[in-house]
């Protein structure tokens, strides 16, 4: 299983970022997704995951109103829109497959991770 994140780097306070992240390897549409971040120095921490269905979703209270999560499953992708970007945003973004088709917001629950991506927002 292969999941290869891309769409970070460097934003400004406000503005928007969209990750990617392409799955290979995998029933990709039986599988729940999450979105991942971890800042230097602290536990990585859930973002947004998304029903195999891509019709339930849920957030992070720290993100939920500014960032959506969506995917193709004809794509085997899954994407985070980041909107009203805020400096305590920046960190190393995951992409992570559930173990089964419905997860929560424990790490402990995802089975196969990505190498994560850089978002940087400067005020």
């Amino acid at each position: 299983v292969q999941l290869q994140a891309s769409g970070g780097g460097l934003g400004q306070a406000g503005g928007s970022l969209r990750l990617s992240c392409a799955a290979s390897g995998l029933a990709f549409s039986s599988y729940f997704m999450g979105w991942f971040r971890q800042a230097p120095g602290k536990e990585r921490e859930f973002v947004a995951g998304i029903s195999w269905r891509g019709d339930t979703s849920s957030y992070a209270d720290s993100v939920r109103g500014r960032f959506a999560i969506s995917r193709d499953n004809s794509k085997n992708t899954v994407y985070l829109e980041m909107n009203n970007l805020k400096p305590e945003d920046t960190a190393v973004y995951f992409c992570a497959v559930a173990r089964s088709s419905y997860a929560g917001m424990s790490p402990d629950l995802y089975r196969y991770w990505g190498r994560g991506t850089q978002v940087t927002v400067s005020s």
